[in-house]
């Protein structure tokens, strides 16, 4: 996932806008999914299932199957996205590669069959019709609201961006090959019928994409078929095939899939380095320069130990630290993931209500949409830079960039990439945790010095949309 930086808003903007703040549609009523929380999206996904029994059971270690035959999930599934939207997708335009894929597998080999630029849907189920290939349509999420608003829910209850793709097979077909995958996969059956396989994984909770060969990969461990309203959950690394059988109709499953580059050795790559950092200002050892010529050394026995002992040491730092800096996963999470689900209307976030002031009382808004970070001072060209307190968030974030990298970034052909946020003094730290830790704050009890930056603070994050006043 790319990890994007950039400029950040200015701290104290006043802006008095009228609040735009559209209302959330009411639940279709034969939806089967609860939105009152993301605690509960997740719970009415995975249903009859317990959450504490599927994590303590499956959750990256075995497959998941839910049969339900049940109509209503069925019709509530296949209203996530059928073959007839992307005729409409199409006029919309879509391009081969970034927005889909047309594909077959040919004696275990993926055979791509896309044609150049814009998709045209006549030419598409052409493909689909006569040559039997695979229809993977990329990122769903951004063109339909009810996706939109599972993944953004479940990004705030796993902490962790959740991509989707949609797979349409004719009948006697199948698109891929046998493979794994890095990440978690929740797959959703919305129209006909598909024949999976699941094996025994060759890498366990793997790390990367892989294509496996037929004769390496024994017998399946799993055989059934998913119909619709039916849900399949497997773990990262899990090597699987799926086909359509012949005699029925096309299939329509979406994938979704999270925990992508989201496991301990990836935050210990992303926290040991500000730890080390902040270690060396107090231990004169961790300054001291390497042994001469170390860098051209074949046996470094010698200095392996000496790397030990180190690791020992800032493994006792580490239990007795309260913070620990874990800025670029914060900062790729907060900056790529879906903004907030907010019904139908596509108006921008804006402030509204009541201007706080001293008096006033406030509370956090979108706590799952906004992190607080340290860092150095990004606006400062100093050497020694010091260090601030950034508050990002994803409120103003463009569902339609959403998992998509570079490729439908108009500015990032420029190098340039937004990020939202405000910038504060180290010594505003302790008022931002009482915000963000307590459901209603009184201004003035808030922990800075003056009246002034009381104000100033609540009146910053205000204007970002992220309080407001009770």
């Amino acid at each position: 996932m790319s990890k994007k930086g950039g400029k950040q808003t200015e701290t104290g903007r006043k802006v008095h806008v009228p609040c735009k703040r559209a209302k959330v549609e009411a639940s279709c009523p034969s939806s089967p999914m609860n939105y009152d929380s993301p605690d509960r999206v997740f719970e009415s996904l995975i249903f009859p299932i317990e959450q504490e029994k599927f994590f303590k059971e499956y959750w990256e270690q075995k497959p998941l199957l839910i049969q339900r035959d049940d109509p209503s999930v069925a019709a509530y599934y296949q209203s996530l996205f059928q073959l007839m939207d992307l005729k409409e997708l199409s006029s919309q335009g879509l391009y081969y590669g970034r927005d889909v894929n047309i594909c077959r597998c040919v004696n275990g080999k993926k055979k791509v069959l896309n044609k150049d630029g814009k998709v045209n849907y006549m030419l598409l189920k052409r493909d689909f019709d006569q040559k039997k290939g695979t229809i993977q349509f990329h990122q769903p999420q951004r063109f339909k609201d009810e996706l939109w608003r599972i993944q953004e829910k479940l990004e705030c209850y796993f902490g962790s961006l959740v991509g989707s793709n949609v797979y349409i097979t004719p009948p006697g077909s199948q698109g891929l090959p046998p493979h794994y995958d890095d990440v978690e996969v929740f797959i959703l059956q919305l129209e006909g019928e598909k024949h999976w396989r699941l094996y025994k994984p060759t890498v366990h909770l793997a790390r990367e994409y892989n294509v496996e060969s037929e004769d390496r990969i024994g017998n399946p461990t799993h055989e059934f078929i998913l119909k619709p309203g039916d849900l399949l959950y497997f773990p990262r690394g899990t090597i699987h095939q799926a086909d359509t059988p012949l005699g029925g109709s096309y299939s329509t499953h979406v994938t979704i899939s999270t925990y992508q580059n989201n496991s301990w050795g990836d935050f210990l790559l992303d926290a040991i380095p500000g730890l080390v950092f902040d270690t060396a200002k107090e231990d004169v050892d961790l300054r001291t320069s390497i042994p001469r010529q170390l860098l051209m050394q074949v046996d470094i026995a010698d200095s392996t130990r000496r790397l030990s002992s180190f690791l020992r040491s800032l493994a006792d730092r580490l239990e007795n630290t309260k913070e620990l800096r874990s800025s670029d996963m914060k900062k790729d999470f907060i900056m790529n993931r879906l903004p907030p689900f907010l019904g139908n209307s596509s108006d921008p976030l804006a402030p509204g209500g009541k201007l706080p002031k001293l008096d006033s009382k406030i509370r956090l808004q979108f706590k799952d949409h906004a992190i607080i970070t340290v860092e150095p001072d990004q606006d400062s060209s100093d050497e020694l830079r010091k260090e601030m307190v950034y508050v990002y968030h994803s409120l103003k974030n463009r569902r339609e960039r959403h998992m998509m990298g570079n490729e439908d970034d108009d500015a990032s052909e420029e190098g340039i990439s937004e990020t939202h946020g405000l910038r504060f003094p180290l010594s505003h730290m302790d008022a931002l945790k009482q915000i963000w830790r307590s459901a209603t704050v009184d201004v003035k009890k808030l922990s800075l010095k003056s009246d002034a930056e009381k104000e100033n603070l609540v009146l910053s994050l205000w204007a970002e949309c992220l309080i407001e006043v009770i």
